[in-house]
């Protein structure tokens, strides 16, 4: 496909990372996590030297991970704050290694611009803001004179506080909202729109009733024409619901790939990818069909 049949696709459909073109219109795009952190909320501690973050990444990229996403200061509910000096040493030696080593795009998670601007000199051409460029006013210049991509996601709060007591009238509208916000404030930045992804932060400053009705009306975000990034990934309102713990919550992430998928999603941060890979594709292939069959229907 070259760059003309790209932009005869829906906006939502594609995205750019540094000029890369990025297409989410077959099937969702598989972004597996690596932690290179030691109190991440499922997998912290295990990948905390740059040898064993590799060779977990390269391990991802076999089982079918389409993006690698690398986070060296953890944003579960109550984490502490990680110092700028010690992001950049955690994270910085791993993407140098994986541009070397994967074809796959790179992305860093993180709020800092700083740690953007040396992850992108190391290779990477995503930067994953769960503050929505709120947190760091350089990070959207630094996003601009890049090209590189970036995710706005939703948070009500900041990690320390966004459990205490989340509230919404609408939580659905509220988020929809606060990301077009965003979205307009990022392009006001230079950002061009078309290297913009969103993600409705499910989990972050919200209560099980929160997520599920975010989940459950996913589809509402294609009114903003973006791609729409996901993370369900064994996380509490899971657990909430099945009962077990982290370390037992992949049947119950996979049903919420699933309906994820069917509802929109277009780009899934998951730890497993090997399975949720082979859910994403089903649940890909059922919801094409089931377009297809509609536009069969009123032929």
């Amino acid at each position: 496909m070259d760059r003309s049949s790209l932009q005869a696709l829906p906006p939502r459909d594609w995205f750019l990372a540094r000029g890369r073109e990025l297409r989410c219109n077959e099937r969702p795009l598989i972004m597996g996590i690596v932690n290179v952190t030691a109190d991440s909320f499922y997998d912290g501690g295990r990948y905390t030297k740059p040898e064993q973050a590799v060779a977990h990444a390269l391990e991802l990229v076999e089982q079918g991970a389409d993006i690698l996403d690398l986070g060296a200061e953890s944003t579960r509910p109550g984490a502490h704050p990680v110092s700028e000096q010690d992001e950049l040493a955690r994270v910085i030696p791993v993407v140098a290694e994986l541009a070397r080593r994967v074809t796959v795009p790179i992305s860093v998670d993180t709020t800092k611009s700083r740690v953007a601007q040396y992850a992108l000199d190391a290779g990477a051409s995503i930067i994953n803001d769960v503050s929505a460029l709120r947190c760091d006013a350089e990070m959207a210049t630094v996003i601009a004179r890049s090209s590189a991509a970036i995710v706005l996601m939703h948070m009500q709060g900041t990690p320390q506080t966004m459990q205490n007591a989340p509230q919404y009238e609408n939580v659905v509208a509220e988020v929809v909202h606060f990301l077009d916000e965003r979205l307009q404030v990022a392009m006001q930045a230079g950002i061009a729109k078309t290297n913009i992804v969103l993600d409705p932060g499910i989990g972050f400053g919200k209560l099980l009733v929160h997520n599920l009705d975010l989940l459950n009306q996913l589809s509402a975000f294609t009114m903003l024409n973006r791609p729409l990034l996901v993370g369900l990934s064994r996380k509490a309102f899971i657990g909430q619901m099945v009962d077990r713990s982290v370390d037992h919550r992949e049947w119950g992430t996979a049903a919420a790939v699933a309906l994820a998928v069917d509802r929109g999603a277009q780009i899934l941060r998951v730890h497993d990818v090997a399975m949720m890979a082979d859910v994403v594709k089903v649940a890909a292939a059922v919801r094409s069909r089931a377009s297809s069959a509609r536009l069969e229907h009123y032929a």
